[in-house]
Parts: C-alpha cells; sequence; structure tokens
C-alpha cells in the first residue's frame, strides 16, 4: 500500500499508482486535462494547464467576438477553417453551372405561371456556403440558444440568482462559445453534403441567387452511377423553381422563418428534471450524466403551441416541395434523360431526412421533414389538370388559399372546391344566387305563436 498522503501524487515517475501521465511523466494528457483530479491524486501542474486552457478557451471566444447566446464569429472561423481547401470548384464547373441554370430557366418558362427568379448563378465552395447561409442560421438560431441559456439560469434557486451575476456571466459567455463550437462543428459537416442553396426547403442563401456545390453534386452523381451534368441541370431546375416561389411570393419567406423562430420560442427546460439530474449524477462516476441523457431526461416536450408551429410548418415545406416536385417534373418532361429517376431519388432523401435535416434538427431541435410529400405532390398535380399553370399558381397570392393539413389528407375534394371557388370568382352574380337558393328560408310566423304576448298587433297594409 502507498503511504503517499491523500491528495498528493507520488514525485516517483516510476510510480505505476500515477493517473494521467504519459510513460509515468508529469505532463498531462492534453486529450483529459481534468485528469489532475484523477484517482492517482491531485497534480497542481495539470491543474495549471486545465484552468490555461479554460482561459484560452474564453479568450479564443472574446477575440472572435464573443458575446450573445451564441459565438457566431467562432463558427464561422472554425468551419471555414475546416472547409477551407475542401471542394473549391473550377472554372469549368462554374461555366457547366452557369449554362445549367439558364437551360433550366428556359425550361420552366411553360411550367409555370412565376417569372424568374434568379439574377445570377453561383459554383460554391462548401466554405463559401458557409459565409452565405451564416446569417440565416443565426437567424433560426439565436431563439433556442436564448431559451436554453435563460432556461438554466431561471432553473437556478432565488437565492443563488440573486448572487451569481458575474458568475452567470461567465456561464453565458461559455455557454456562446460551447453553442458556436458546436454550430461551427455541424455547419463544416453540412457544407460538405449539402447540394443546393435551397435543399432543405428553407431560403438559407441570398435571394436571387442560385447556388450548387459542384463537389457534392459529383460525389452524388458517382454514388447514383449518373452522368454529373444530368445530375447538374436537374438540380439547377429545383433551385431556379425554389427561387420562384421564394422571389415572387412575398409571404412566404417571411412565413417560414416566423414558423421556425415560434417554434423555437416555446422550448424550455424542465426544473424538476435539471435538480433530478443534480441528485443522480455522481462526481466519480461520470457515465451517470450519459445515462441520464440516454434515458431521455432532456428529451424536449412540444407544448401545444409548438406541436401547431410544428403542423403549420410540416403542410408549408410539403406545399413548397411538392409544387417545386410537380413544375420541376413538367419542366424536363422527356427533355432530360433519367429525370424520374433523379426524382425519385430527390423524394426519398427529403421524406427520410437527408443530412441537411438532421444537422438543424441538431442544432435547432426541429426536424424539417415535410411528411406530406407525395401528396402535396398529388394535389398539385390535380390542381393543373383541372385549373391549368395559371389557376394552381394563384394560389400562392395569399397564404388563405393554400390546402391546409386536412386538405392534403384528401387532393380531389380540395381540386373540387378550388374548381368552384375559382367558378364564383368568374361569376359572382351567380354565386350569389346559388348561395341565396341554398340558404334555409325563414318561415313566417303563425298567428298567436312565438314572440310575447305584449307584441303589438301587425298593422293592416295600407
Amino acid at each position: 500500500m502507498s503511504d503517499i498522503p491523500f491528495g498528493f501524487g507520488s514525485p516517483d515517475p516510476r510510480d505505476p499508482d500515477r493517473r494521467n501521465t504519459p510513460e509515468g511523466g508529469g505532463t498531462p494528457d492534453p486529450a483529459n486535462p481534468f485528469g489532475a483530479f484523477g484517482a492517482g491524486g491531485f497534480d497542481v501542474g495539470a491543474l495549471g494547464q486545465m484552468l490555461t486552457q479554460l482561459g484560452q478557451m474564453l479568450s479564443q471566444g472574446a477575440a472572435a467576438g464573443g458575446g450573445g447566446p451564441v459565438n457566431y464569429d467562432l463558427a464561422r472561423q472554425m468551419a471555414v477553417q475546416k472547409l477551407s481547401t475542401t471542394g473549391l470548384p473550377s472554372a469549368q464547373q462554374a461555366a457547366a453551372i452557369s449554362d445549367a441554370v439558364r437551360l433550366a430557366e428556359l425550361w420552366l418558362e411553360p411550367a409555370t405561371a412565376l417569372p424568374a427568379g434568379t439574377h445570377s448563378s453561383a459554383a460554391w465552395a462548401p466554405r463559401d456556403w458557409v459565409e452565405q447561409t451564416l446569417p440565416t442560421w443565426q437567424r433560426l438560431c439565436d431563439p433556442v440558444a436564448r431559451r436554453m441559456a435563460g432556461a438554466w439560469i431561471d432553473a437556478l434557486p432565488s437565492e443563488v440568482r440573486q448572487t451569481a451575476g458575474p458568475l452567470a456571466a461567465i456561464v453565458e459567455q461559455m455557454g456562446g462559445v460551447a453553442f458556436g463550437s458546436q454550430l461551427g462543428s455541424a455547419l463544416a459537416q453540412l457544407g460538405g453534403e449539402v447540394l443546393t442553396s435551397t435543399e432543405i426547403g428553407l431560403p438559407l442563401g441570398p435571394l436571387g441567387v442560385a447556388a450548387l456545390l459542384p463537389a457534392a453534386i459529383e460525389q452524388l452523381a458517382a454514388g447514383l452511377q449518373r452522368k454529373s451534368s444530368e445530375v447538374t441541370v436537374f438540380l439547377a431546375a429545383r433551385e431556379a423553381a425554389h427561387h420562384r416561389l421564394f422571389g415572387h411570393v412575398p409571404w412566404l419567406r417571411q412565413r417560414l422563418l416566423a414558423t421556425v423562430e415560434e417554434f423555437a420560442h416555446g422550448i424550455h427546460m424542465d426544473t424538476d428534471a435539471l435538480q433530478d439530474l443534480a441528485r443522480q449524477v455522481t462526481a466519480t462516476d461520470p457515465q451517470s450524466v450519459d445515462q441520464l441523457i440516454s434515458s431521455g431526461l432532456f428529451e424536449q416536450r412540444h407544448s401545444p403551441e409548438q406541436q401547431a408551429a410544428l403542423s403549420r410548418l410540416e403542410t408549408l415545406l410539403a406545399l413548397v416541395e411538392g409544387w417545386v416536385d410537380v413544375v420541376v417534373a413538367d419542366a424536363l418532361g422527356q427533355r432530360l434523360p433519367g429525370s424520374e429517376a433523379l426524382r425519385e431519388t430527390l423524394r426519398r432523401r427529403r421524406a427520410s431526412g437527408g443530412p441537411a435535416e438532421h444537422t438543424f434538427a441538431t442544432l435547432v431541435g426541429l426536424q424539417l421533414r415535410p411528411r406530406k410529400l407525395r401528396a402535396a405532390s398529388e394535389l398539385w398535380r390535380k390542381l393543373t389538370e383541372q385549373h391549368g399553370v395559371e389557376g394552381r399558381d394563384a394560389l400562392w397570392n395569399h397564404p388563405d388559399l393554400l390546402p391546409t393539413a386536412e386538405d392534403l389528407d384528401d387532393p380531389a375534394a380540395f381540386a373540387d372546391r378550388a374548381a368552384r371557388h375559382a367558378a364564383d370568382l368568374e361569376d359572382p352574380i351567380a354565386a350569389l344566387e346559388r348561395a341565396a337558393a341554398d340558404a334555409p328560408r325563414e318561415q313566417p310566423r303563425s298567428e298567436g305563436s312565438g314572440g310575447s304576448g305584449d307584441d303589438p298587433p301587425a298593422r293592416p297594409v295600407e
């Protein structure tokens, strides 16, 4: 048995009881700076290095513009650094994307009443995608981060909150650095997988810029064993169709982003769960935290308001994706070999949740999955057949004209109602006459029935 006093490590580097030291040396393991508190004793040098690393993390956050619930400058630096030399497009790829967008816009003209929504095209490297979409990510992530940061402070006892001013500021800064670091890692991964700026159905990039990522497109084409030029034209048509909606339906962009924000504002922390965590976590058993997390302790419980926002968002995303699906299918038709197979591939990618959807779920706590994509496509197809392109696209004039979640369950019934509504708009006088004929007629009161006994007798007509 060792006779070294409790709390101190052995000075002998050959002592097998020493922990967290490579080959018995006194330098802490960089992968585990908290090893100063290991079972082998307390290492003052390791503690100093741990505190130095913590200070460096906070200084890095401050140097990167630390402040607020998320350190977005740190997120940008991390993501761009990881993607600095990844997927850089060549001049030939940029020219191919420009040609594909122009061709797609030409083919889309007879397939939709909405005019072209792109004023330029771009071949993005993954780091370009991060730079161009970060402002939108900031708008989407801020409500979540603020709610999370505020919930942790609110969960503290009142007497602790009153005296934890400086500590709360440090915790907020550390939270911003931690969230920014997580966001940077996620955006770096996502930037290497995403195909276009509108792949997840949200207008993440600049309005009017049809942006495609050739490196990811070539990887997808190789996996499908198809020509990259064929996949590029197909994706360019989808990108251009999305921009026609976002560019010429003025309420759509704001409605999508506002619904995500509304969902995020409803996030709250379960204070009872936090108290359970404090009671159950064992200081000597780091795995106890992992066990609590895996048991579902911190899974979100959606409020009724969040469920309503989620339903509206899923319906709107399904309508957007379904409209794009039908319009692109009509535009490409027999012009592009294999377009139907590519259409089915993108459908499954969106319905099952691709990498973009999973990353967004991690960052915001929301799954952007259009669960009724096929039903929405069927509805837009029926509307096209019954009302033509003009009548179908006129439904985007106002959000109240669009189908609801219930309408997606019965597309044929909505198409019939839309036909009657269109007929009423063409002949409003006939519509009023039909409404008057269908209204229940007022029955005349019989003498002595109804009313009070004090009612005066009816006056004879002179």
